[in-house]
């Protein structure tokens, strides 16, 4: 009789999780749950450190009654920090395989275009724009792919050093390998765990506004927290025990995200990733360059320029810097450098 009942409870399982795995695709792979429960969990904490403050407070629903626009701002900042978590997981970080065959497309667009008309193909052909250098760029032959990369190295450097082993294409310049999402990412920065995507060209700028967010909903969120404890220290002690290791919680958490928003903000002003600065001695272009020296620093405004207002469309590769560009970077500045705002 035990026997019979354990095994209808596993059929009864087995019927269950083939229906989810047909009606959620994502649930039958272990990968994408394991990512799908921890946005869960994320959004879960989120409404609780938030729900608790309403729930006790009522101090705060009376401001609210008075002054709804104070409770609006926090609900619309709530509500686009979420949203801004969810478009940043779900934007592809650049991929290196994408941009190949990108480049590959507006190759044989651009033949097909030259051999109808019997004139030199536009650069504006497609609607991916590769650009090295600031420039559009473009190959007319089968090998485009890789004269574009080799082209961003100095002379002489083998194809066959720059192949990535697992997905057997050729790296450009600051492209990475990830092996949690086994696929090169361009400009590559880290693999984020709580995001469940990778940090690379294509969305480091939502990632940098989601952490603003995040930090101004975790600010606010603590001066909630205080203005109440301040208030209802002494009314009720399992409340105050509460609110006293929700704050903790809260307070690590913002000093946590604090130190992270001032990271990124140094490497966007610098054009650097944190894959460059941790592993500098690892990367092999990066070796004989000195560890105060940036080699993709444009300036702060250009910087700024390509991390904020460059096109989403638009894979951008930058070559290695030259020996003089590198001297010029090296020379430290002075103040006519600064006056003439070299350092921008």
């Amino acid at each position: 009789m035990g026997v019979s009942c354990r095994g209808n409870l596993r059929d009864t399982w087995d019927r269950t999780s083939d229906l989810c795995s047909r009606l959620f695709p994502c649930l039958s792979d272990p990968d994408r749950r394991s990512a799908l429960y921890l946005k869960v969990a994320l959004v879960m904490l989120h409404l609780v450190f938030a729900g608790v403050i309403f729930l006790l407070d009522n101090d705060l629903i009376e401001k609210t009654r008075q002054k709804p626009w104070y409770t609006g701002i926090y609900v619309l900042l709530f509500v686009a920090t979420l949203v801004q978590y969810f478009i940043t997981s779900g934007t592809s970080p650049g991929y290196v395989l994408d941009a190949q065959k990108a480049v590959d497309e507006r190759d044989a667009l651009a033949r097909r275009t030259s051999l109808a008309s019997k004139q030199p193909a536009s650069s504006k052909n497609g609607s991916v724009i590769i650009t090295v250098d600031g420039r559009n760029y473009h190959r007319g032959n089968a090998t485009a792919w890789t004269k574009l990369v080799l082209d961003l190295y100095s002379p002489g450097t083998s194809p066959r050093n720059l192949t990535c082993t697992h997905c057997n294409v050729i790296q450009p310049p600051r492209a990475k390998h990830c092996h949690d999402c086994d696929k090169c990412v361009l400009q590559f920065d880290h693999h984020c765990v709580w995001l469940g995507n990778c940090i690379g060209q294509g969305n480091h700028c939502r990632f940098w506004w989601y952490i603003c967010e995040e930090t101004a909903l975790c600010l606010w969120t603590c001066i909630l927290y205080i203005a109440y404890l301040k208030s209802n220290i002494s009314k009720a002690w399992w409340a105050d025990i509460i609110m006293i290791l929700f704050l903790a919680i809260l307070s690590i958490s913002l000093i946590f995200l604090l130190l992270l928003l001032l990271f990124h903000s140094y490497l966007v002003v610098t054009n650097q990733t944190t894959y460059e600065l941790v592993r500098r001695r690892r990367i092999v272009y990066l070796r004989g360059i000195p560890e105060r020296v940036y080699p993709f620093n444009n300036g702060v405004c250009r910087n700024l320029y390509l991390f904020c207002c460059a096109q989403s469309g638009m894979y951008r590769m930058e070559p290695l810097p030259t020996a003089e560009e590198l001297e010029e970077k090296s020379r430290p500045y002075t103040c006519f450098d600064v006056l003439s705002c070299r350092c921008c």
